[in-house]
């Protein structure tokens, strides 16, 4: 092994998709001398899937990147075709945004911050091993026979580690996208005696645009208002491209059942366990027998480009197969395939060898981000990056690391489950995995995040600063609507309008909002001065309109933070507590929860067993403190 002075870093970042690219940028920006190993630069945040970002729960996820100072909200806008605000009927809590991303200008986005950014160098070769002496992380071995030391190593490696692609009873050892895979490497995490597990996920052929007919097809189109993700971005009316809205029929699933034996799925080729929230299409056919159809979008992938994503149509059928189903689409009797579907199975690690920081317990100085922690989606793999990249610089220092909870962020519930619960299939944050989701909102991240963005110093002053003005002047609406009187004279016009009674008293501008026909800008005509528009005009309208409700969940997050606040010492011993269950004596031992709430969570432990355990530690507590 070759090692050079320039070879030495504080933190090296592997791999250079959406995780590597988030924590590689954080790191660097937070002061440490960073480097990103990455297998081909030209596919540095690369979208081998569906090129969009955002989505219900993955949309706010994006927002807190954004909100914490990372890059991955800003990439999307700079590469966006089409946005989209979705589940907007259902409330606040669930109202997320999506963008259709030009995939060749996202990579180009991030690339660019990668190769300008201070205190870090990007470098093409493969990590083949960790670097270990006396049992301790020094550093990484590539192929190219160099040995690169640094203290803290991210492992961001996506779907490389031991990757295989399958398309029908053919397959082959394969990165995404015909990417080389990772095989050394999962050899090397194995003999240092870490618990691998095999995951599967898959993607769709990709059409020729002008081999579909797009007369008789629905479009969906953009937003007739400006939109952006990035918090301090310039919002925009995205409408460059639609997406056609096609479904399955019965012939389509008559081709599918009559060939699942040709399926590697059914044939037993694929071990790994896939999606649930995003299968093939062949496993929804065989799921879900009784629907004759499921719904199908057309999405291009880039300006200009041929090429057309078949969303919800994931395969790993031959490829004659692949042929003739799509062929009996709405508009695709004439479809030519311009890369076929195929699904690739890849290594990952058992999560709950983590710590909430993302460290490996058993490894000091290692942490994983991204799919390697069973996770999918570029939004789950970008935010994982970021935490990484921040805790791996906070750990460098002697300092606390960050972690978020699940009353805090997205980000925060998506760790805790890793950890915690820990996953035997790919991981997608969804919304109903959040018992706080009114409280973490994609229009309040900004208030929930920006103040610990800001003290890592990820934030400029500037962005601080707008960020101060906007929330003074929300909360000087707010009160301003909370202290307006309003007579039965002033309110009786509005009402009208709405089909509504007068009232027969005077109400607060706020009691008036509240009412479920109302909206901020049906009421601001009542107001004096100019109002508050957009975004901005929205915020309060939340904050007002849903007041009950947040106070409520925010009273049962001070309930939780009792648990939480209850810590469980690093080296605990289990044994000392008699009477405790076999099965939950070994979850405790294998997650090493750091708080009692952490425990509380862990499947397989009784809530006897935890209430022993916590009557167990206030005993402790007391002993510690008259000593």
């Amino acid at each position: 092994m070759q090692i050079f002075p320039e070879s030495r870093f504080d933190v090296i970042v592997v791999g250079g998709g959406h995780a590597g690219c988030e924590a590689a940028l954080a790191a660097a920006k937070m002061g440490a001398k960073t480097l990103m190993i990455v297998q081909d630069v030209d596919h540095a945040a690369y979208m081998p899937c569906n090129p969009s970002i955002g989505g219900p729960a993955k949309g706010t996820l994006v927002r807190e990147v954004s909100a914490l100072g990372g890059v991955q909200a800003r990439a999307a806008d700079a590469s966006a075709m089409m946005m989209r605000w979705l589940n907007t009927s259902k409330g606040p809590a669930v109202r997320a945004l999506r963008a259709q991303c030009d995939l060749h200008d996202y990579h180009d986005y991030y690339l660019r911050e990668l190769t300008s950014c201070p205190n870090l160098r990007v470098f093409q070769d493969q990590v083949e091993e960790l670097w270990i002496e006396n049992d301790r992380l020094k550093g990484v071995k590539t192929r190219f026979q160099l040995a690169f030391e640094a203290p803290r190593v991210i492992l961001t490696t996506g779907t490389h580690l031991g990757g295989r692609v399958h398309v029908g009873l053919v397959n082959f050892a394969s990165g995404p996208m015909g990417q080389q895979p990772a095989v050394n490497l999962s050899k090397s995490l194995s003999s240092l005696g870490i618990d691998m597990q095999r995951l599967k996920t898959g993607t769709t052929p990709r059409l020729y645009r002008d081999s579909i007919d797009w007369s008789g097809i629905e479009m969906q189109e953009g937003e007739t208002t400006p939109v952006c993700f990035d918090l301090w971005g310039q919002k925009k009316i995205y409408r460059e491209i639609a997406c056609g809205m096609i479904r399955t029929n019965a012939e389509t699933h008559r081709i599918i059942t009559d060939n699942l034996e040709r399926s590697p799925i059914v044939h037993g080729e694929i071990t790994g366990t896939g999606p649930r929230y995003c299968p093939s299409i062949e496993s929804k056919v065989m799921a879900f027998p009784e629907k004759d159809s499921h719904p199908i979008f057309l999405e291009p992938v880039a300006r200009g480009s041929v090429e057309i994503y078949v969303q919800n149509f994931s395969t790993s059928l031959p490829f004659d197969v692949q042929i003739a189903m799509t062929r009996t689409l709405p508009g695709c009797k004439n479809a030519v395939i311009l890369r076929p579907g195929y699904a690739i199975e890849y290594d990952a690690i058992d999560p709950q060898q983590l710590s909430l920081s993302l460290e490996m317990k058993k490894l000091p100085g290692l942490f994983c981000a991204g799919q390697i922690n069973g996770t999918s989606g570029y939004e789950e793999a970008g935010s994982q990056g970021l935490l990484a990249g921040i805790n791996a610089v906070l750990s460098l220092r002697g300092e606390e690391p960050l972690v978020l909870g699940r009353h805090q962020a997205y980000l925060g519930v998506l760790v805790d489950d890793l950890v915690t619960r820990g996953t035997k299939e790919p991981y997608r944050m969804l919304t109903s995995r959040c018992e706080h989701r009114l409280l973490m909102r994609h229009d309040n991240a900004d208030r929930r995040l920006s103040p610990i963005g800001r003290r890592l110093g990820l934030l400029s002053d500037q962005q601080w600063d707008t960020l101060q003005r906007r929330w003074e002047a929300e909360d000087r609406e707010v009160e301003l609507l909370k202290n307006t009187h309003l007579s039965p004279s002033a309110t009786a016009p509005v009402l009208e309008r709405e089909g509504r009674e007068p009232l027969d008293r005077g109400i607060s501008a706020a009691e008036l909002l509240r009412r479920p026909e109302m909206s901020y800008e049906k009421i601001a005509p009542l107001l004096s001065g100019e109002r508050l528009t957009g975004e901005a005009a929205a915020n309060v309208e939340t904050a007002v309109k849903y007041q009950g409700y947040i106070d409520r969940q925010q009273r049962s997050v001070e309930k939780m933070l009792r648990l939480e606040n209850m810590k469980i010492p690093a080296g605990f011993d289990y044994g000392e507590l008699t009477g405790m269950l076999a099965e939950s004596r070994e979850k405790l031992e294998k997650v090493r929860p750091a708080t009692l709430g952490q425990a509380g969570r862990i499947s397989g432990v009784t809530p006897t067993d935890l209430q022993h355990l916590a009557v167990y530690l206030s005993e402790r507590q007391r002993r510690e403190k008259r000593s």
